[in-house]
C-alpha cells in the first residue's frame, strides 16, 4: 500500500511515518521543509505539482495546517484568514485534487483537534478551523466516489508536544502519541467512514 502522509516532519508526522513504516507499507513523506518532497498546502499550485509527482497512491494522512493564536479582539483579517486557508482549505484542497490520483476503495484521513470541541482563549482561529474540518467530512463523506473513504482524527494535546503547546493549554491532560498514531491507522486499515475520530 503507498501512503502519503503530508506533515511529515512535524512531532506526530514523524510518529506516524515510522508506525506505517513499520507495517511494511511504502510510504510518501511531504512537508513544507525537511521532507522528502516539499509541500506547500496554502498554494494549490503546489498540491497539484506535488500530486503530479506522486502519481497514484492509496491512502493520504494528514498531519498538516496551523493556524494563528491570539486574542480575539486583537485579530487582523490575516490573521483572521491564516487558519482557514491553511489548516482548513489546504487539507480539503488535498482531498479535491487528490481524488483524480486516489486508487478506488483508498483514504484519506485529515487532521483537526481538540480545539473545536473544548477552546482555549487564543485559540479562536483553530476552533474554526477544526470545526470546519469536521463538517467537511461528514458532508464529504457522503459524496466520495468509487468508494474512496474519508476521516479526520482530532487529537488532544499530545505527550509530545506538551512543552511547545502545553503552555496555551491549561487543564488540559495530555495524550499519549501513540493512540493518535493508532486512531490514524484505524482510518487508514480499520473501514470505517465519514467518522470524528477524537483522541482526547
Amino acid at each position: 500500500m503507498k501512503i502519503i502522509v503530508t506533515g511529515a516532519s512535524g512531532a506526530i508526522g514523524k510518529e506516524l511515518v515510522k508506525a506505517l513504516e513499520a507495517r511494511k507499507y511504502e510510504v510518501i513523506q511531504a512537508s513544507r521543509k525537511n521532507s522528502q518532497y516539499q509541500l506547500d498546502i496554502t498554494k494549490p499550485a503546489s498540491i497539484d505539482a506535488f500530486f503530479e509527482q506522486v502519481g497514484p497512491f492509496d491512502a493520504l494522512a494528514s498531519v498538516a495546517g496551523s493556524a494563528y493564536w491570539g486574542p480575539f479582539q486583537q485579530f487582523t483579517d490575516e490573521q483572521l484568514y491564516a487558519g482557514i486557508h491553511d489548516k482548513l482549505v489546504g487539507q480539503i484542497n488535498l482531498v479535491r485534487k487528490g481524488l483524480k490520483y486516489i486508487r478506488d476503495g483508498g483514504s484519506f484521513t485529515l487532521v483537526s483537534g481538540i480545539l473545536a470541541d473544548e477552546p482555549v482563549p487564543g485559540s479562536v482561529d483553530y476552533a474554526i478551523a477544526n470545526a470546519g474540518l469536521h463538517g467537511f467530512v461528514l458532508a464529504a463523506a457522503l459524496e466520495l466516489p468509487r468508494s474512496v473513504r474519508i476521516n479526520v482524527v482530532s487529537p488532544g494535546l499530545t505527550d509530545n508536544t506538551v512543552d511547545v503547546n502545553g503552555p496555551n493549554m491549561p487543564g488540559h491532560t495530555p495524550v499519549s502519541v501513540h493512540r493518535v498514531i493508532n486512531a490514524y491507522i484505524r482510518s487508514i486499515d480499520g473501514g470505517v467512514h465519514g467518522q470524528i475520530i477524537r483522541v482526547y
